[in-house]
């Protein structure tokens, strides 16, 4: 069986930690920043951790299951 390539939009995208889970940084946070808020430009700066049925669809493009 020939070996999986990893998907290389999703490894720019997505990160594993060393527990597993899989980490990725927020939407909507890149630009027309001006007319949205303060605390909700906070909140989507922080990293988010993906459920468990998307996690293992991404792991699977990345080659990893």
């Amino acid at each position: 069986m020939p070996k999986t390539k990893t998907k290389k939009s999703y490894q720019k995208r997505f990160k594993v930690t060393p527990r597993g889970k899989v980490v990725t940084q927020g939407s909507y946070s890149s630009h027309l920043k001006e007319k949205k808020r303060k605390s909700r430009l906070r909140r989507q700066k922080e990293p988010i951790i993906l459920n468990k049925t998307e996690s293992i669809k991404v792991k699977r493009q990345l080659g990893l299951k």
